[in-house]
């Protein structure tokens, strides 16, 4: 029986390379997921994370039954890691998307066994993204968890699970066991696949009996079922189930491993993407995976809030996982709340030598096999972003992922529109508009946006408005585009990027949310298209005020919502109902409102009122925004994501602070430096006092190894102080 074992405390971190005659009184202790260096938000060198750093973890040798072998197993580790145990060179893994593992059974000792870690964070042109420069960082670090596994020397190497006709009346489980047998004889014993309902109660097996040999053994087993035996995965019903395959013996239980996965069909064909038989318009963001101060070494609850928030608050049904595999805790949540992912290989722009080559093809297969159970995934990535043709390599990565995964299609993204289509969809970034119609079908819009018009919190009313109704206008006019199957703007959140792109901070804001992942308006678009029966959305685009547009007044007034109807009041004088402007974007959804505002309410020297708009559905109203006409500070607010942490020394949760008016708007221009202060077991990841631009931010809170009450008291002056409380609890 496998044994897993987590590995992410009682690390030793030195930012030098050392050996292991370096006392442990001159490392530090961490715990993973860790970033080689924690850094401010913006405004700093990219080479501040680029060296190489020494982790070491000590640990006693397990007790092995005869045969078993223990190895080390890296979710993740930026860039190349060179990996000894007890000063014996186990080897080293180039890249730093896609897990990896060591044996470590035959350099054990008795006792305590010492696992050294060299950790180049370089950007090493030899290793995939680089090579040529990139347009977002790496960062540096052990930043995926660690464990150690326990296997038999006959065990469950590897489970594919994908299912057959799931619309018809006789859906099929097909699974696919590889079993290993690292022993000299060959072994006889049963193989057991059970498919197991959401409660993990038993709903229908097979079982044989298998001969292993030495070597690998492949097994096929199909599991047929009636269609009222499960349910399907649906964005709005996303059924998961368990497939367990036992290998038994005389004993019981030689090895398990369990599998969730869903039963679904998904394609994209030449009139559209389509779900279970229904054709569903895509509306997608790109996400980086990276963080503000710790870069990648984000924890499992900050991943899954990640997919969250694409789902729930910009209510997009797809995400690209741009430019490379991501955390699998981030994939898990897709998969439980229904978001479709695009998932790709590492790399930007550039195509290596063989080796490099060779590199990648590595990479495709590793993140295929980790993630290939996975129901909200709908489509491989299998060329490098933005790169030019190669037919004999792209050819070899098509034919790889068909071979790896024949259930799934593959797109390769683009921003040549000649390009070689040796793919199963055409993705294609378009930054122009209007959209082109596509030349070949299926066809994917994978980037649009972006660094064409980036957009600052703090920028002025004209330009994050017409930021918001870019995005509008691209998602109207692709939906009503029956050759097109979606579109996935650039991007959900900014990033920090090197100095030859993104703004003078060295940030990319091409976000519809800032880098802490706080909205800006094009973030109010999206959410504006949720099912108002899911949230109802109601949010002007404005700050309310005179001056900030070119030639004064707020002339025309945009309005994100998916209410039926607006009605609106400047003070106490109603302006009468207004509908969505579905002339304009016909296609959407829920339509923008474009509401005309006179300059005889809106003038020079002419006291201003505050606005109040009221959202009706159904002819109820339903939902109320007031926005204040003197724009003046009135409060701080502070909020925590989270209530409760985990005392494991790695859980951490947002903490996110603004300044707002009277009505709780946020103040765009408010620049007051906030102080912070931290009691309890927990301490505060990033910048501390904070002088804020665009009138929000926000920090982390991580907790420690003991349990306790964490107080968040925030300061800043002529406001009154908040505070918010989160509990640190036992693992």
């Amino acid at each position: 029986m496998h044994t897993v074992l987590a590995l992410n405390d009682g690390w030793l971190f030195l930012p030098e390379q050392v050996d292991d005659s370096t006392p442990d009184s001159r490392f530090e202790p961490v715990t993973l997921p860790h970033a080689n260096v924690v850094l401010p938000h913006r405004n700093f060198d990219n080479a501040e994370y680029q060296f190489i750093s020494t982790y070491r973890r000590r640990f006693p040798a397990p007790e092995l039954a005869p045969g078993q072998r223990l190895f080390v197993d890296f979710e993740g580790a930026m860039l190349a890691s060179t990996v000894y145990l007890n000063g014996v060179r186990l080897g080293e893994y180039r890249g730093g998307f896609t897990p990896f593992s060591f044996d470590l059974t035959d350099s054990l000792v008795p006792g305590e066994n010492l696992l050294t870690v060299h950790l180049d964070s370089r950007e090493r042109p030899d290793i995939p993204p680089y090579g040529f420069v990139v347009d977002y960082l790496t960062f540096g670090g052990i930043y995926r968890e660690v464990a150690l596994r326990v296997i038999d020397a006959v065990h469950i190497a590897d489970v594919f699970v994908h299912t057959h006709d799931v619309l018809s009346e006789q859906p099929r489980v097909v699974v696919e066991t590889a079993l290993l047998n690292l022993a000299d004889a060959p072994r006889d014993l049963a193989l057991r696949c059970e498919l197991l309902d959401e409660d993990h109660l038993p709903i229908a097996q097979v079982e044989e009996a298998v001969s292993v040999p030495t070597g690998t053994l492949a097994a096929r087993h199909e599991i047929a079922l009636q269609a009222g035996d499960v349910r399907l995965w649906a964005l709005d019903d996303p059924a998961l189930y368990t497939l367990q395959v036992t290998l038994l013996d005389a004993g019981g239980e030689a090895d398990r491993v369990d599998t969730r996965f869903g039963f679904r069909e998904a394609r994209f064909e030449a009139d559209g993407f389509f779900l279970n038989g229904e054709r569903l318009p895509l509306i997608g963001l790109n996400r980086h995976q990276t963080y503000p101060y710790i870069g990648a070494a984000a924890p499992a609850r900050l991943q899954r809030r990640d997919a969250e928030i694409v789902k729930w608050e910009l209510g997009c049904n797809l995400v690209r996982t741009s430019h490379y595999p991501q955390s699998r805790y981030f994939l898990d949540r897709c998969d439980e709340i229904g978001l479709l992912v695009f998932e790709e290989i590492p790399g930007w722009q550039h195509i290596g030598d063989e080796a490099w080559k060779q590199l990648s093809l590595d990479y495709l297969r590793a993140m295929i096999e980790r993630d290939r159970n996975r129901p909200a995934i709908v489509l491989w990535g299998v060329r490098i972003n933005e790169s030019g043709d190669d037919t004999a390599f792209y050819r070899a990565t098509n034919d790889l992922a068909h071979e790896l995964d024949p259930t799934r299609q593959t797109g390769g993204v683009r921003y040549i529109w000649e390009s070689e289509f040796l793919e199963d969809v055409f993705t294609f970034n378009d930054f122009g508009f209007p959209l082109r119609e596509p030349v070949h079908t299926p066809y994917l819009i994978t980037e649009f946006g972006g660094h064409t018009f980036p957009t600052k919190t703090w920028d002025h009313e004209e330009r994050v408005v017409e930021h918001a109704l870019r995005h509008a206008r691209v998602q109207n006019q692709q939906i009503g585009m029956p050759t097109v199957t979606g579109a996935i703007g650039w991007c959900a959140f900014d990033y920090n990027t090197h100095q030859e792109f993104g703004s003078g901070d060295h940030i990319c804001h091409h976000g519809v949310m800032d880098i802490f992942r706080l909205p800006k308006y094009a973030a109010a678009f999206y959410a504006s298209q949720i099912d108002p029966a899911q949230r109802v959305v109601l949010q002007a685009a404005t700050v309310w005020s005179m001056g900030d547009r070119s030639g004064g007044g707020v002339n025309p007034l945009v309005v994100f919502s998916n209410c039926d109807e607006i009605e609106m009041f400047i003070g106490d004088e109603r302006q009468g109902c207004f509908q969505p402007d579905r002339a304009t974007f016909p296609h959407l959804p829920h339509a923008p409102y474009i509401i005309p505002v006179s300059n005889t309410h809106i003038t020079w020297g002419r006291a201003m009122a505050d606005l109040r708009l009221v959202g009706y559905i159904g002819g109820q109203p339903v939902m109320e925004q007031r926005i204040a006409s003197d724009g003046l500070p009135r409060a701080l607010e502070l909020e925590a994501d989270d209530c409760e942490l985990v005392a494991d020394g790695a859980d951490m949760t947002r903490v996110a602070f603004r300044i707002v008016d009277r009505y709780g708007n946020r103040l765009p221009y408010a620049t007051q430096v906030v102080t912070l202060e931290v009691g309890g077991p927990a301490d505060l990841i990033g910048e501390n006092p904070f002088a804020l631009a665009g009138g929000q931010a926000a920090v982390y809170l991580r907790a420690r190894q003991e349990p306790g009450t964490v107080r968040v008291r925030a300061t800043t002056p002529r406001l009154p102080p908040a505070e918010v409380t989160v509990t640190v609890r036992e693992g």
